[in-house]
């Protein structure tokens, strides 16, 4: 599959192809890959029974790592690679706008979470928190007040919060073939029109 242009008929094994080929990378210093990372969040997903376009979501939030022209992320960068935009970007043709606004809000939902609740920020990884001082810190009052304006902002909250919880070694989850059929069917039904 590597090589080929993603459409609407093959975006799912696009996105397959890429787990398989890059899913083992490390995953930011945490003690989890990247696949492994995503998976993880899609699982948690599952467990709080969210529906099947915030498990994808919650599955491809990280999308963008892969999808960045900027690259991957490294402990030792000293600027954000955006890897949320990218990761919207090109999904964006493909899913419903609930899952591509929270694969895009997913690094602002973090900074808004910092912001609004006191708790969260002592539940970030350090791995986390370098990132969060790369991508603008805890928002401002003005840009909760703008986040909260997207109409998917509370969906992005929750996908950030399996985000993070998704950092456990060795945490048995489904495989990402396991959920090739929600992810063609979200596809399906977006290009549909249903």
């Amino acid at each position: 599959m590597s090589g080929q242009d993603p459409n609407a008929d093959n975006i799912v094994e696009f996105i397959a192809d890429i787990f398989e080929r890059r899913g083992a990378e490390s995953y930011l210093g945490e003690p989890v890959t990247m696949s492994e990372h995503m998976l993880q969040g899609a699982w948690l997903a599952e467990q709080d029974g969210a529906p099947d376009v915030l498990v994808a979501a919650a599955l491809l939030h990280d999308i963008g790592h892969y999808t960045s022209e900027f690259g991957t992320y490294s402990p030792e960068d000293v600027e954000d690679k955006h890897h949320d935009e990218a990761g919207g970007e090109v999904l964006a043709p493909f899913f419903p706008p609930v899952i591509v606004e929270c694969v895009r809000l997913h690094v602002s939902a973090k900074r808004y979470l910092c912001a609004t609740d006191p708790t969260y920020f002592s539940r970030l990884s350090e791995a986390s928190v370098h990132t969060l001082s790369l991508q603008g810190g805890p928002m401002s009052a003005d840009e909760v007040a703008e986040f909260r304006k997207n109409p998917f902002h509370e969906e992005a909250v929750r996908v950030r919060i399996w985000d993070e919880g998704g950092k456990i070694a060795n945490m048995k989850t489904r495989a990402f073939r396991d959920y090739v059929p929600l992810l063609q069917r979200v596809v399906r039904e977006f290009r549909d029109g249903a």
